[in-house]
């Protein structure tokens, strides 16, 4: 377990939880159950409320940040695709969101499936703000992702081509540069297919995100996650012409500038790769890093 490995933090934490837990029950009029997967971060279980309704609790583990961002996000979407907040306990960092179904990866079986469910799902959830509201700005996202990334490179001993990483360092001077507040919404960071989400309460088989990072930023900032995931199939065949028809496809469903989508999605994939190498995912990151490789000369302006 996560907590365990965290040394003392995490084992006062555990020892807190079923102090913790029945606060939360008695202050929300709750009963909580089964422990879902797929909480790293995060203790994340169903819970029955007295009206009959499910919903699900989510615990905050200590030293991952607070959960006060999330909440922040979920009250400015108001519902409008992602999960429902019903309530925010910071006294023990927890949320009681409504509680939704499968995630999109199990639901749709093909990657186009899953492209087109996540667009239409980001459009739902796109909402204008009048200012940041606390949020991370596109400019941020964009100056954060080149530090992160100049600092990963020569710290992970150089693990793709120069010219690989001075791309993407390009790409996000740009988009900082190309940052406008009116221009911008509120943005999950993070929408992938795990992170979508069955709403049982939407017709047609529609999904609510989850897990929302959290930015004020342009919808392109979005899209360059379904533009990083999938890196097995870009290397299995045509890697640029399967990469520019992804982005084409989504740029297509959003009517959101293809450009703008790359360059996001080109700095996504560079730092996501180097994130994966850091973390001991060397497959994976090695994978995205090569991809990455075979992109760097695309010019999605011709």
């Amino acid at each position: 377990m996560r907590a365990e490995a965290m040394g003392e933090p995490g084992l006062r934490w555990i020892a807190a939880l079923d102090t913790s837990m029945a606060h939360l029950e008695e202050g929300w009029d709750a009963r909580f159950g089964a422990v879902l997967r797929g909480g790293s971060e995060s203790l994340v279980a169903e819970a029955t409320l007295a009206d009959g309704r499910g919903a699900v609790v989510k615990l905050g583990l200590p030293a991952y940040g607070d959960l006060s961002g999330e909440a922040r996000v979920y009250r400015l979407a108001a519902g409008r695709g992602y999960a429902k907040l019903l309530a925010w306990d910071p006294s023990v960092n927890a949320l009681l969101l409504e509680r939704l179904g499968a995630p999109l990866r199990e639901a749709s079986p093909t990657t186009e499936s899953q492209l087109a469910a996540l667009c239409r799902t980001l459009e739902d959830a796109w909402t204008a703000l009048p200012d940041a509201e606390g949020l991370m700005t596109g400019a941020e996202k964009a100056r954060w992702l080149k530090d992160f990334i100049e600092e990963k490179w020569s710290a992970l001993g150089r693990p793709c081509e120069r010219a690989t990483r001075d791309r993407a360092l390009s790409f996000a001077e740009e988009r900082e540069d190309a940052f406008t507040p009116a221009d911008a919404v509120l943005v999950h960071g993070d929408a992938h297919a795990e992170n979508a989400l069955l709403a049982p309460s939407l017709p047609g088989g529609r999904f609510k995100f989850v897990d929302p990072d959290g930015l004020h930023a342009e919808k392109a900032c979005d899209l360059a996650v379904p533009m990083r995931e999938y890196s097995a199939e870009l290397l299995a065949g045509d890697t640029e012409r399967l990469a520019r028809e992804r982005c084409e496809t989504l740029a297509a469903a959003t009517d959101v500038d293809a450009t703008a989508i790359w360059q996001w999605g080109y700095m996504e994939r560079v730092s996501t790769g180097l994130t994966m190498l850091d973390i001991g995912m060397r497959e994976e990151g090695l994978e995205s890093l090569a991809v990455a490789d075979r992109l760097r000369a695309v010019d999605t302006r011709s």
